[in-house]
């Protein structure tokens, strides 16, 4: 089965300064949702990153963000509620 889209996280990427940006973008969101592992976070902006560009979109760390951002809010309002 062909590869849609490289994978960026998991190892060292082709294209160091996508890592670097991918990076930049995962501070900015970990930052914001504190609730979130890092990881998931992490992977989540990968992962939007890959299907913007296997859409065939130009991706910038704007467009990303703010896929990824909605992808999280998704995950932390889906949480069940605390029993405090």
């Amino acid at each position: 089965m062909p590869v849609l889209a490289p994978r960026i996280s998991g190892g060292p990427s082709p294209e160091p300064e996508l890592r670097e940006l991918v990076e930049l973008v995962t501070a900015r969101l970990a930052a914001e949702f504190l609730s979130v592992p890092l990881i998931v976070v992490d992977r989540c902006v990968s992962d939007a990153w890959v299907c913007g560009a296997h859409l065939g979109l130009t991706v910038t760390p704007e467009i990303a963000e703010r896929l990824a951002r909605e992808r999280l809010l998704g995950v932390v309002n889906s949480a069940p509620p605390s029993r405090v």
